[in-house]
């Protein structure tokens, strides 16, 4: 083939490859089968690769680029990302158009335009395009500066990187919410859960999480996609409504939801608010309210904002989703740390889009609390859409059947005699050899966070344990592929994974195998602030009891559960299985008592542009203290998104509380 004739074949696989993907991602209306497009992608690949002077950036098989180093960099939004103000019921909504008219000196007789649109549960991210190509993706973050994920971004097929427009203006920005589909969710945790790995909490995080990988590889192979809801800049662009705005996303090859609605008033966006919370199960993507924006553009210039949010949107929440249900069975479940759990058993029933068969009573008070019986009728819903739990219980529906459910004195896994420690809800097995605290020990030993041991998970763990092949976490690294081979559904590639992956394991942070070790009362905090203190895991055995609760911030509680952990025979015995097995931990970085933030203490509250930790890293390292409390010695409080409790008991204190921006503007000060 002449180079004139590959070029041209390669021009128009190109042409081919985006139009598939504009009409499978953008239209949701398939035009060839996947072989097809397998096919021409294949093609193209081969093209390529045989003449790699041809491959340009926007070529769909670039989608993938090179894995980041360092971290993500931050990048300054050209107009601030804000929050909506959250409306819950009917009420709160009128009171919201109300304060609309006050500032727009509308008469009750004057109707206001509303756009109704679902509120999709994902991640809000920025787009921006220069002469029509995509340059730049970014997270809100703080609103006023977010996370530079344009790599990642360029890996979700939803999203263009060249509008479909035949002019394109100089500069647009989109905004949006990357999200992951509910059916692909679940064929996410079905490979997780056949992998042996831990299941993704929700799809929501799983999206955040994704789109954070340092790898481009590893956001690629997860299924995210894209709505776009806002154009919030176009150079040259006269609209006079945000519907036209949505039209002309469309047009630009976003895809915009569907059902999107026009409302003439506020009773039409009222009907479109009940109507989605009868529908919102039916679709393929999580949503937990309706975002209601005035339509007129002229509107929204003149209402203007007020603090973080502007006043011509409102997010109506919807309450959680209670159902009426049938108590079938109480049970216990024994936890790492011997914590005896009470579970409710139930008549599956329907709530929030999933079947919810079993709800957690929390502890033996609650279950009292409550007074939740076998056989009773019940009222549930999902914790943040997410946990199932027990409202209450409808006491007219008994008939006297129902049985009360009584704590046990032994526990249900090993029969050891069980205690509840004074001042403490939580009733305990105290036996270390107890096979149900073994199991979820391993669990959470392997689990992120802690070593975070990729391709062993809850389902592995099980099998290890049926097989006899494991007792405690030093087990673990004596395993060979020989051995995993023969379990039941382990290839021999997945066999030699996990072998690799214990062995990468060996040489761990001391923090994260203190917490990993599931010693009570030491999270990730508590264990980096013993690690920081002690250096080594030889220096903390050596430690006394007054030593460790001498750690500022972790106090008498956790020092003495350390010290008993490590005198308990057992617990020895283990260590020193680990240490024959391979497993050294790092030697951890003292503490700095020096340093521009030395002697100030930073509490990190709220929804951050990037994990807690790595903020704590940040202050740690320039001197200060990080906690997870507020209190009269704490100097900072940094908030994001929802901050809570925590940013209402800075204000109360008087301590200085910063948004993100601020504490970015803090640290270029030092």
């Amino acid at each position: 083939m002449s180079t004139e004739s590959i070029q041209n074949e390669i021009a128009q696989l190109r042409e081919q490859i985006n139009e598939y993907n504009y009409r499978y991602y953008i239209k949701d209306d398939p035009s060839v089968s996947d072989e097809e497009y397998d096919v021409a992608f294949h093609r193209l690949t081969e093209l390529e690769t045989a003449h790699p002077e041809l491959i340009t950036d926007d070529s769909p098989t670039q989608r993938v680029g090179a894995p980041l180093d360092g971290e993500f960099p931050t990048v300054q939004h050209r107009h601030p990302m804000l929050s909506l103000q959250d409306v819950r019921g009917e009420g709160e909504l009128r009171d919201w158009e109300n304060r609309l008219r006050r500032h727009l000196h509308l008469d009750a007789e004057t109707e206001i335009e509303y756009v109704c649109e679902p509120k999709i549960d994902g991640l809000a991210v920025s787009l921006v395009y220069e002469n029509g190509h995509l340059t730049q993706g970014a997270t809100r973050g703080d609103g006023q500066r977010g996370e530079n994920i344009t790599g990642n971004i360029r890996t979700i097929r939803a999203i263009p990187w060249k509008l479909r427009l035949g002019e394109a203006p100089p500069e647009l920005e989109a905004r949006g919410e990357v999200y992951i589909k509910r059916s692909e969710f679940e064929k996410l945790n079905q490979r997780q859960e056949e992998e042996g790995k831990q299941l993704y909490a929700n799809p929501r995080n799983t999206a955040a999480g994704s789109v954070r990988q340092k790898d481009p590889k590893a956001t690629a192979a997860r299924p995210l996609t894209f709505f776009a809801y806002q154009l919030q800049t176009s150079e040259g662009g006269n609209f006079k409504t945000h519907l036209e705005t949505l039209d002309y996303l469309r047009e630009a090859g976003f895809p915009v939801n569907g059902k999107v609605r026009l409302c003439k008033n506020l009773r039409e966006a009222l009907e479109f608010v009940e109507y989605w919370q009868t529908q919102r199960d039916e679709e393929d993507y999580a949503t937990d309210g309706v975002v209601i924006k005035v339509n007129s553009l002229n509107l929204q210039d003149e209402l203007g904002f007020v603090g973080r949010t502007p006043r011509w949107a409102a997010a109506y929440k919807y309450a959680p989703e209670e159902q009426v249900t049938k108590v079938l069975d109480i049970g216990i479940n024994v936890g790492r740390t011997g914590a005896l759990t009470p579970v409710a058993f139930l008549e599956p029933v329907q709530i929030a889009g999933t079947v919810v068969s079993k709800a957690t009573l929390h502890n033996e008070d609650e279950l009292h609390r409550k007074d939740i019986r076998v056989g009773d009728k019940v009222i549930i819903r999902k914790a943040g859409e997410i946990i199932p739990e027990v409202v209450k219980v409808l006491l007219d529906e008994r008939n006297g059947s129902e049985e009360e459910f009584h704590f046990p004195e032994n526990c249900p896994a090993c029969g050891a005699q069980v205690v509840r420690p004074e001042g403490e809800a939580i009733v305990r097995c105290v036996n270390a050899e107890c096979p149900a605290q073994r199991e979820r020990l391993l669990q959470h030993f392997v689990s992120r966070g802690a070593m975070d041991i990729d391709g062993v998970g809850e389902k592995l763990i099980a099998q290890l344990i049926a097989a006899g092949l494991i007792i405690d976490v030093a087990d673990l690294f004596t395993l060979t592929k020989e051995q995993l081979i023969d379990l039941e559904r382990m290839a021999e590639k997945s066999a030699q994974n996990v072998v690799t992956a214990l062995e990468n394991a060996k040489h761990p942070p001391l923090a994260r195998l203190l917490f990993a070790l599931g010693i009570r009362h030491v999270g990730t905090q508590t264990a980096e602030l013993i690690a920081a203190r002690f250096g080594s895991l030889e220096n903390l055995q050596n430690a006394t009891q007054e030593e460790i609760a001498g750690i500022p911030e972790v106090g008498p509680v956790a020092g003495q559960a350390v010290r008993e952990w490590l005198d308990e025979e057992h617990n020895q015995k283990v260590l020193l299985k680990l240490a024959a097995g391979g497993v050294h931990p790092q030697t951890a970085e003292p503490a700095k008592t020096d340093g521009p933030l030395a002697g100030k203490s930073f509490v990190f509250t709220g929804t951050l542009s990037r994990p807690r930790p790595e903020f704590e890293a940040q202050v740690k390292a320039l001197g200060a203290k990080a906690s997870g409390s507020v209190s009269k010695k704490t100097d900072y409080v940094v908030v994001g998104e929802s901050p809570g409790s925590k940013a209402q008991k800075a204000e109360e204190l008087g301590v200085k509380v910063l948004s993100e921006g601020e504490f970015v503007a803090l640290l270029n000060e030092i």
